[in-house]
């Protein structure tokens, strides 16, 4: 109740914003930085839908669509051509050219802390050919670019803001999304305000945009039931039927494109010295001490798919592999054959959201049964990144939303030295078939080349992958324009309220 109270205050606060002009949207977590270079959350994501446009976007069914850009070719398949929309302004005025595009990416590539490096780091360099085309240059092929340019690596920043903020602009982002950045209060709200410069302005319908984050999954849903939020970006399974029965609400489901997983740290630093980071038996016995199936039922009532690799079942890219069942007896076995000290001590760092404690509860009991003595440790979901990035954890139970190119999911995250490999695992087969599946475009010669880099892992374990989960949004049925996409983005182009 304190906390429901605590969004009504907040909304009077607001209220000079109009009612019937605001859309306000409810996020289970509170974003990371608002710099679309060292940005890493899924939330974030979501806020960077109205506050940043990219040069593409992907639509209903996966396909890469224009947006700052008008098109593209390849002049040589290491040669890409950009063809930037013309009249394009940020949202301080300044004119979204082709040295502002050269400007973007060269950030991703050079600036320090950045999550894009490694995403785009094929780029060898960019030119500007004229005010509305780009020259893309690769080191190699790189057969997932396009797909990496639908998302944070095709934002482009102000660089006249961006110059003037420096390592503050995060606080103060400038991009050329339809709404621009007005205020946020940390773990509370971000506000974004109509840019009436934006280029597809006839797309947007309402004045101002508040995202509101609570963490607490029934807190979300009383708001969604009092009308004190319009749309929530996620209602967990067990809430869809109370949604459901509502005739002021409407829920909308798509199949997602990430995975929720248990990343190790297996080499960076002082934490990475207990048995699950040093043996691989270690975390092989803890893979087969968890039963998938039971896990998502318990907390999700079945409705997410048990998963061992992060390639969703819907991609040409996934390898068709079983679930392995829960073999306790066999989990324990490869303790003893590792010549652990029983019961293995291990600490996981949790975001605190009911959901993923539960989870992480669920996990606990089960790898007790096998030898394990799993202590979790619940922290803000920003703390819990800032953690990982400086390898102060042992395992960390996080997600990632996914990307509509497989590599998206693999690449930062198990290529050594990547920006998201913050276990520094490095195994030459995976980074082989990594950097081979970025240079060949037939689908079945890089899902080969996946199926042999999902075998290795399924030995290392750096990454311990438990389920794949459906994007479901509650929204009131007031609402319409809503597109539901893969990569559960709130796209604020066509979105309003009915008559």
């Amino acid at each position: 109740m304190r906390r429901i109270l605590m969004i009504a205050c907040v909304s009077m606060a607001l209220s000079h914003v109009a009612a019937a002009q605001t859309l306000r949207i409810t996020l289970r977590e509170d974003p990371d930085i608002l710099d679309p270079t060292l940005a890493r959350s899924y939330v974030g994501r979501i806020v960077f839908a109205g506050l940043c446009d990219k040069l593409f976007d992907i639509d209903e069914t996966l396909h890469i669509v224009p947006q700052l850009a008008t098109g593209y070719e390849w002049a040589d398949p290491t040669t890409l051509i950009l063809h930037i929309r013309p009249g394009v302004t940020f949202q301080d005025g300044t004119p979204l050219d082709a040295a502002a595009v050269k400007y973007s990416l060269d950030r991703h590539l050079t600036m320090q802390g950045s999550f894009r490096r490694s995403e785009i780091g094929q780029i060898d360099r960019v030119d500007v050919q004229d005010p509305q085309t780009v020259r893309v240059v690769l080191k190699s092929p790189s057969a997932p670019l396009l797909a990496q340019l639908t998302d944070r690596a095709g934002m482009i920043v102000s660089p006249k803001a961006a110059e003037a903020e420096g390592k503050d602009f995060g606080a103060h982002p400038v991009c050329s999304g339809p709404f621009k950045f007005s205020e946020r209060v940390a773990n509370d709200h971000i506000t974004l305000d109509r840019y009436p410069g934006y280029w597809n302005a006839r797309a947007i319908h309402f004045d101002h945009v508040i995202y509101q984050a609570i963490t607490e999954t029934s807190v979300r849903l009383a708001n969604l039931q009092a009308g004190a939020t319009d749309l929530v970006e996620q209602i967990i399974p067990t809430d869809v039927d109370t949604v459901k029965k509502d005739p002021k609400l409407r829920i909308v489901t798509s199949s997602g494109l990430g995975y929720q997983g248990i990343t190790v740290n297996v080499a960076n630093g002082a934490r990475s010295q207990g048995p699950m980071g040093r043996e691989a038996l270690v975390r092989q016995a803890f893979d087969l001490a968890i039963d998938r199936s039971a896990l998502v039922q318990v907390v999700y009532n079945g409705l997410y798919q048990p998963t061992v690799q992060a390639i969703s079942a819907g991609s040409p890219f996934h390898t068709p592999i079983a679930v392995p069942a829960r073999d306790v007896a066999k989990a324990h076995a490869l303790l003893v054959q590792a010549g652990a000290p029983l019961p293995v001590k291990v600490t996981m760092n949790v975001p605190n959201t009911p959901d993923i404690r539960q989870a992480a509860e669920v996990v606990q009991s089960m790898v007790g049964e096998a030898g394990f003595d799993l202590q979790i440790n619940t922290m803000e979901f920003a703390a819990s990144l800032q953690a990982e990035a400086r390898g102060d954890y042992e395992t960390y139970l996080i997600g990632w939303s996914g990307r509509s190119d497989p590599d998206g999911n693999l690449y930062a995250f198990l290529h050594t030295g990547a920006g998201q490999n913050t276990g520094h695992y490095s195994s030459k087969i995976v980074d082989d078939a990594l950097d081979g599946a970025r240079a060949v475009v037939a689908v079945d010669a890089r899902a080969a080349l996946y199926a042999k880099l999902l075998a290795q892992l399924r030995k290392d374990l750096p990454i311990i992958y438990l389920w794949q989960p459906e994007n479901i949004v509650g929204m009131t049925a007031r609402l319409t324009g809503f597109r539901a996409v893969p990569d559960g983005m709130i796209r604020l182009q066509g979105l309003a309220f009915a008559p």
